[in-house]
């Protein structure tokens, strides 16, 4: 999943945390495993996978 953040800070919310955690909480249900959350600024970008969110997003 992606989305951007036309702010340019690509640091995630907590908005952005509360949905990724809903999300794979709510595909499991179905057999469905999110990998990886990015977000996109024009200074850069952020992986929930890459920086370990995802294994707590997951528990």
């Amino acid at each position: 999943m992606a989305h951007n953040h036309p702010s340019g800070n690509p640091l995630p919310s907590d908005a952005d945390q509360e949905l990724t955690k809903v999300l794979v909480n709510a595909l499991q249900l179905v057999d469905i495993q999110l990998l990886d959350h990015c977000i996109v600024s024009g200074s850069g970008f952020f992986s929930f996978s890459d920086s370990g969110l995802m294994e707590k997003g997951n528990r």
